[in-house]
């Protein structure tokens, strides 16, 4: 994956890492890195970004564990070139990352894609709760019946149950505050395609941070023992 490139792995980690986990912009980046005694361009820096984030993150939804069967599901508001977007998001009830979704419209069809992709990650959940939204309760219930019938367990299984809550759903609210806090010093998103991998880049990280991933002999590595182990 880093061949060709001109500067070291080792580099190219560090600077993804920094990006994605501090409140750096990238030319904060350049300037640590010619401190360093290192000529790197912000430009490579968002290179960097965008060609290997999905690609940790497919190496590190290798490793990640399950998740419990009661969910919290909510979007939260992300602007992409002066224009609002939105970022569907699940947790389970111990608030480990379920999914995440960037979608440019909030409607129907984006809500069932966010859940049918949860749904085919980990399967049905017993509870999913909400704050409201008839959107999202549509979307569940359509999901539901679709994937019961599918492995036609439709008439073996009970329906998922779907609580309406907005307080039961500050759980979500309060996570989204750590995907928010990085998004905000980088005023906002030059295109949809750039914010969605730099978001799931930032969820990477988040999910780091709660420790989902499994890696054996090392029960809680760090942030760069993380991405190392995915890079090797």
């Amino acid at each position: 994956m880093f061949k060709g490139c001109h500067f070291d792995r080792s580099v190219i980690l560090l600077c993804v890492r920094w990006y994605l986990a501090y409140g750096l912009s990238l030319r904060n980046l350049e300037e640590m890195m010619a401190e360093r005694g290192l000529s790197v361009d912000h430009s490579s820096v968002h290179r960097w970004v965008i060609r290997f984030s999905p690609w940790l993150l497919k190496r590190f939804n290798l490793r990640k564990r399950s998740v419990t069967g009661k969910w919290y599901m909510d979007e939260t508001y992300i602007k992409v070139r002066g224009q609002w977007t939105y970022l569907y998001r699940a947790i389970d009830s111990v608030g480990d990352t379920v999914e995440f979704y960037f979608s440019e419209q909030r409607d129907l069809p984006a809500a069932r894609r966010f859940f049918k992709q949860a749904l085919e990650r980990y399967g049905r959940p017993n509870r999913v709760v909400i704050d409201g939204s008839q959107t999202n309760h549509e979307a569940i219930v359509s999901c539901d019946i679709t994937h019961r019938l599918q492995t036609r367990a439709a008439g073996f299984s009970k329906p998922i149950t779907i609580r309406k809550s907005k307080y039961l759903n500050n759980r979500i609210e309060q996570d989204h505050r750590n995907i928010k806090r990085r998004i905000r010093p980088m005023l906002g998103f030059k295109s949809p395609a750039s914010a969605n991998i730099i978001l799931s880049g930032i969820e990477l990280i988040h999910m780091m941070r709660k420790r989902q991933a499994r890696f054996a002999f090392n029960p809680s590595p760090s942030l760069a023992e993380q991405f190392a182990i995915l890079a090797a």
